[in-house]
């Protein structure tokens, strides 16, 4: 019997490393484990039950994708992840992992999942797990997210996935009707005056105390959304945190947001968390000469 033991374990340890760990019985069928070794398993906890027909291998440890992955396998052919627990997969929704949300073509009751029923599906891949793709996540979450939540959660998926209005208008366009479409329509058009980042809150602390006008933010002007910009004065100002101008391509649309502003007859500055926030007074110095 030992090589028969030693080939279920070597089965499901090979299952598992493909799927963050969860396993369905009907892959472990497929494999060749019978019935009676699945049930003797689960016995002494080898295999642990996520939900009907969907297990989690028993060494090893739970992830946030382990119960993503099992709740969309839960609800069958077709679900994806959606929702805030697809916005957490992405990047795009900051905080604790929101308990998961699955949608899919037929209607499902799974206990601890949050499930939708949808005909039409923006659907991909991500992280081996199937979800919304990032478009789809934002028009799901419309209805539901603060009008600052929607417009930081759009920023983040601008910048982590180069998501564009354009995307999110085609998936608007295909469902007219959506809650929220309306909110989404004014963040990515630019029409919200929304602070997304702490760096651009003290920035604005920095303008009050210095009894500078303010700026509108994250505006749309010539299409391009800009940080901060005084139309009246004619200066954009760009904010550059570590964060999201560190890389080879942040590098290059830096640039090409200074030639654009000119083009259109702004004055251009670019201020960093070190000008903003631990030495302000050559900052405020330059702005008062700009805006007064």
């Amino acid at each position: 019997m030992a090589p028969k033991v030693s080939t279920v374990e070597a089965t499901l340890a090979e299952l598992a490393t493909r799927s963050h760990g969860v396993v369905t019985r009907v892959q472990l069928l497929r494999a060749g484990i019978t019935g009676d070794e699945i049930r003797h398993r689960l016995s002494l906890g080898a295999l642990l039950r996520e939900h009907g027909g969907i297990y989690r291998v028993g060494h090893r440890a739970p992830s946030v994708e382990a119960r993503y992955l099992a709740a969309v396998w839960a609800c069958g052919d077709g679900a994806v992840l959606s929702g805030r627990a697809a916005a957490y997969l992405w990047g795009i929704l900051k905080g604790a992992a929101p308990p998961p949300e699955v949608t899919a073509p037929s209607e499902h009751r799974i206990k601890g999942v949050t499930t939708h029923r949808a005909r039409h599906i923006e659907r991909t891949t991500h992280r081996g797990i199937p979800i919304t793709t990032v478009p789809r996540t934002l028009v799901d979450l419309a209805a539901h997210l603060p009008l600052d939540a929607l417009a930081r959660a759009c920023h983040e998926a601008g910048v982590k996935h180069h998501t564009t209005p354009a995307q999110v208008e085609a998936v608007l366009s295909k469902r007219p009707r959506v809650k929220g479409a309306k909110r989404l329509r004014a963040v990515t058009s630019g029409d919200v005056q929304v602070t997304l980042s702490e760096l651009e809150r003290r920035f604005q602390k920095r303008l009050e105390e210095a009894g500078l006008p303010l700026p509108q933010t994250n505006k749309r002007a010539h299409g391009r959304r800009v940080d901060c910009r005084w139309p009246d004065h004619r200066l954009t100002v760009e904010l550059d945190s570590y964060r999201y101008h560190r890389s080879r391509h942040a590098w290059e649309q830096d640039r090409r947001r200074e030639r654009e502003a000119r083009a259109r007859g702004d004055e251009f500055r670019r201020y960093t968390h070190g000008d903003v926030v631990e030495s302000p007074r050559l900052m405020i110095a330059e702005l008062c000469a700009l805006l007064r």
